[in-house]
């Protein structure tokens, strides 16, 4: 059975009967864990060997594990710093921060594959301008070119623990200062301006093997009228045209407020794979996801079951053995962040 193109989330801490139904059906092709199906390294462990069995190939395990305010496992997990941290030490010494970010980038990896997770939705190629409250210092920097190194640093070192990665948010978050979980974020600015500055990471980083990539809830108004994660113009033009992107595009959640613009669920997931994405996410609202599953129950596309197995991790080892590792040590005593200092107000349950 092929992967399906619908990634959806679960309800708690282990598999109900319902949802290893609902993960058999075809048009399912992935799994997005959140902080609630989180206690244990164990119980964790358990649960992503329990999808991974239901199917082969495996199903795609992904969450949202990027450092700072968005890191859904935390007890048992090394705090990570935000990606503005790497900045902050590019800027002081650029060689010494372009080694912290391939190390963030490896211990973020390597924590989460000893667990079983396919990949984390990271990292995050928007360039951090003061407008944007949803992005703030989930951006390595404001300098398209900083953001580009630092992303590539921290990509050699997930591929080194043998993790894909997947940039965000296409073609640049950094620019509004609207929310897309929570409304519409409408983008003013010319094509000129968003290629020169805000596509210049996402261009450096696809040259440098991306895998993935998700695109934004944002109208870019002046150039399109459809969201970008709805938009051939972005997707199949400038993405995949222009920038010459052979990988994996990933819708961002169809149930983002931002969203609604497309229309009812069946319909926003049909928009979304005509314009482009390989995979729609459906999350935090079983009934839509029983709708899109349902409506794309016949859906097949070939080049999309050979760029998603790109996906899948590899270099699997035990915790033990990680933690044997001298430079699991090293990252821990460079990187760790007090959670005291971590504002959760992004850690959706």
């Amino acid at each position: 059975m092929s992967l399906g193109p619908v990634m959806l989330d679960l309800e708690g801490t282990t598999l109900s009967q319902e949802e290893r139904v609902l993960l058999r059906h075809p048009a399912v092709g992935g799994v997005i864990l959140f902080s609630r199906n989180y206690t244990s390294h164990e119980q964790l462990s358990a649960l992503c060997r329990e999808i991974h069995e239901l199917r082969s190939p495996h199903l795609l395990i992904a969450v949202d594990h990027e450092g700072g305010r968005v890191q859904r496992f935390r007890k048992g997990f090394t705090h990570l710093p935000p990606a503005a941290w790497y900045g902050e030490q590019y800027e002081n010494q650029p060689g010494h921060g372009l080694k912290l970010a391939e190390l963030g980038g490896w211990l973020m990896a390597a924590e989460l594959r000893t667990c079983g997770v396919d990949f984390s939705f990271a990292p995050v190629l928007d360039l951090g301008h003061p407008i944007s409250r949803v992005i703030g210092d989930r951006a390595f920097a404001k300098s398209p070119d900083v953001v580009g190194r630092l992303a590539h640093a921290w990509m050699r070192g997930s591929h080194s623990a043998g993790m894909a990665v997947v940039g965000k948010h296409f073609p640049g978050h950094g620019g509004v200062a609207g929310d897309s979980h929570t409304e519409l974020p409408v983008d003013g600015r010319r094509y000129e301006d968003i290629e020169i500055e805000d596509l210049r990471p996402f261009d450096h980083m696809i040259r440098s093997g991306m895998e993935a990539v998700m695109p934004a809830h944002v109208i870019y108004e002046r150039i399109d009228k459809h969201l970008a994660g709805f938009s051939r113009f972005w997707l199949q033009k400038i993405l995949r045209g222009q920038l010459g992107f052979q990988g994996v595009i990933f819708s961002d959640d169809l149930n983002m407020a931002a969203a609604d613009a497309a229309g009812n669920y069946a319909a926003r997931a049909e928009a979304a794979l005509r314009a482009g994405c390989d995979m729609v996410l459906v999350c935090n609202n079983r009934p839509a996801a029983q709708e899109v599953v349902e409506y794309l129950k016949d859906y097949d596309d070939p080049a999309t079951h050979v760029r998603l197995v790109r996906m899948h991790g590899r270099k699997p080892r035990s915790l033990q053995a990680l933690h044997m590792d001298p430079l699991w040590r090293e990252a821990v005593d460079k990187l760790a962040q007090d959670p005291d200092e971590i504002t959760l107000s992004l850690n959706l349950d």
